[in-house]
């Protein structure tokens, strides 16, 4: 599996180091904040069919109006999503479509992990089985 970390540098998937200065490293912090928030995830899932109008999105995720409202202002002054008013319905869109990207690196290093961890507990249930005949 490749690190993520040479050296104190964060590397990208060629592994050529990228070096950040501290003004950087905290706007990276800032992006990877917005997205530690299952609603948000959900509502960014929501997006990635297209724009939605904040009742569409409510609608979809089942959830309570001011709390996807809240987290929408989040998204758009993050910088991940963007919103145009049109009559008295304001719709969003994704505005940053790598972040999909992103999730999707993650969910794949997290089901290979998942599936590294299931092959280790199965191999221990083998081992117990054959100790127990």
């Amino acid at each position: 599996m490749q690190s993520i970390c040479d050296y104190g540098n964060l590397v990208n998937v060629n592994q050529r180091p990228l070096p950040l200065s501290d003004r950087m490293l905290e706007l990276v912090a800032k992006r990877f904040r917005l997205l530690g928030e299952p609603l948000r995830l959900r509502i960014l899932q929501t997006l990635e069919q297209g724009e939605r109008s904040v009742n569409d999105i409510v609608g979809a995720l089942d959830a309570n109006q001011s709390n996807v409202s809240k987290h929408l202002g989040i998204l758009y002054d993050g910088g991940l999503i963007g919103r145009r008013r049109e009559a008295n319905s304001i719709y969003y869109c994704i505005s940053d479509p790598v972040v999909f990207k992103l999730c999707e690196l993650v969910c794949r290093s997290t089901e290979e992990d998942l599936r590294s961890k299931m092959d280790e507990i199965r191999g221990s249930e083998r081992v117990l089985a054959r100790r127990g005949r």
